[in-house]
C-alpha cells in the first residue's frame, strides 16, 4: 500500500498540476482537501476535477461557522488591524485550513501534507508554522520551492504538464486575471495594473463584493447591531449567527462602497506587496465594535488594549496563531470584553 499525502486543494491550475507531480516524484496516493471558509462558488465542480486529475479522494469541509466564531470574532474583539489598515482576511483563515489538513492527515494515516503557496509570499510561512505546531512529525512538501523537481515556470508549462499526464481541463494559458483570495470576511486582489504603484486600480473590472464609493447610492441607509461581550448578536433586530451577520453586512457595505483599501504591505518574507482588499462587512463590524468600546473601556485599559491589539494583528499576520503568545493576548482581550454589550446604530453612506 502506498503512503499518502494530503494536499490543500483549490481546484485551480497550480494545485491541479501538483497532483500528478506528487504521484510522479513521491509515489504517494494523493488525498485532496478543500476547506470552505466562505469562498462562494469557487468550490463548484471540485469532486470531478480532483478525480480527473488523479486524486484518490477529495474532502470538502464546511468550516464557515468555526472560522467566524473562533478566528474572526477574536480578531474583532481585539480590533486587530495590521499596519493600520489590513483587516487580516487571509491571515485569519490560513491556520484553520492548516488545522483541518492535519485532521484529515491523521484520519487518512498520511505521512505528509502539501500546499501550493509560492516561495515569495506569506502563506507558505502561515501554513508551515501551523503544520509544525500541530503535527511536527508530518513531512511538509512545498512544490514551488522544490527547484530540482518542480520545473514549471508558467501557466503554459503547467497546462502542458497536465496534458502529458492525461489531464485535459479547460484552463486558460493566458493569465489575464487578478490573483485573488476569498473567504467570507474579504477578497484580496493582486497583479495586473496593481504591480505598478503609479497605476490607479481599475475598480470597474476589479471589484467583486461591491462598488466603488463613486458608484454607490446617494441615499444613506441606517443599520443597528447589538453586541454581547464584544460578539455581534443581532442585525436590525434579528438574531443571527456571526457568519450570517457578516454575510448581511457584506451585502450592505458592498452596496455603499464601504471597506475598499489599496495598500502596500510589508510581507513576513521581507518584500513589499501591493494589494486591493474588499472587506465591506468586516469594516462595518470592526467600526461598530470600536464605537461601542469607546463608551465602556477606561483610559488605561483602552491604551493597553490598543497596543496588544496591534501586537495580536502582527502575530496573526505572521502565522503564529498556534502559539502561547496569541493565546495570552486573546485571554487579555476577552477579559476586557465583559461589559462590551449594547446596541450600535450607524449610517452607511
Amino acid at each position: 500500500m502506498k503512503e499518502k499525502v494530503v494536499l490543500a486543494y483549490s481546484g485551480g491550475l497550480d494545485t491541479t498540476a501538483v497532483i500528478p507531480w506528487l504521484k510522479e516524484n513521491y509515489d504517494y496516493d494523493v488525498v485532496c482537501c478543500c476547506v470552505n471558509v466562505g469562498q462562494g462558488n469557487e468550490i463548484d465542480g471540485l469532486q470531478e476535477r480532483a478525480k480527473l486529475s488523479g486524486a484518490e479522494k477529495l474532502y470538502i469541509l464546511d468550516v464557515v461557522d468555526e472560522f467566524c466564531d473562533e478566528y474572526v470574532a477574536p480578531c474583532v474583539q481585539a480590533n486587530a488591524t495590521y499596519e493600520n489598515e489590513y483587516l487580516l482576511g487571509t491571515s485569519m483563515a490560513r491556520p484553520l485550513i492548516a488545522k483541518k489538513l492535519v485532521e484529515i492527515a491523521r484520519k487518512e494515516g498520511a505521512v505528509a501534507v502539501c500546499h501550493g503557496a509560492t516561495g515569495k509570499g506569506n502563506d507558505q510561512v502561515r501554513f508551515e508554522l501551523a503544520f509544525k505546531a500541530l503535527a511536527p512529525d508530518l513531512k511538509i512538501i512545498a512544490p514551488w520551492r522544490c527547484n530540482e523537481t518542480w520545473n514549471m515556470k508558467s501557466r503554459e508549462d503547467e497546462i502542458e504538464y497536465c496534458k502529458k499526464h492525461g489531464i485535459n481541463l479547460p484552463f486558460s494559458s493566458v493569465d489575464n486575471s487578478y490573483s485573488r483570495d476569498r473567504n467570507l470576511w474579504h477578497i484580496s486582489h493582486e497583479g495586473l495594473e496593481l504591480e505598478d504603484p503609479a497605476n490607479e486600480p481599475n475598480y470597474k473590472d476589479l471589484l467583486v463584493l461591491g462598488v466603488s464609493p463613486e458608484d454607490a447610492p446617494d441615499q444613506p441607509e441606517y443599520v443597528t447591531m447589538t453586541f454581547e461581550a464584544g460578539v455581534p448578536k443581532t442585525l436590525n433586530g434579528k438574531a443571527m449567527k456571526v457568519s450570517e451577520i457578516i454575510t448581511e453586512l457584506n451585502a450592505l457595505g458592498g452596496k455603499h462602497g464601504i471597506g475598499i483599501i489599496d495598500i502596500v504591505e510589508n510581507r513576513v518574507v521581507g518584500m513589499k506587496s501591493r494589494g486591493v482588499y474588499e472587506t465591506p462587512g468586516g469594516t462595518i463590524l470592526m467600526e461598530a465594535h470600536d464605537q461601542l468600546e469607546e463608551l465602556i473601556l477606561d483610559r488605561e485599559t483602552m491604551e493597553t488594549k490598543k497596543k496588544l491589539g496591534s501586537q495580536f494583528a502582527q502575530v496573526v499576520y505572521e502565522g503564529k496563531w498556534f502559539t502561547p503568545l496569541r493565546e495570552a493576548i486573546q485571554a487579555f482581550v476577552e477579559s476586557t470584553q465583559k461589559y462590551v454589550t449594547g446596541e450600535v446604530k450607524f449610517k452607511l453612506y
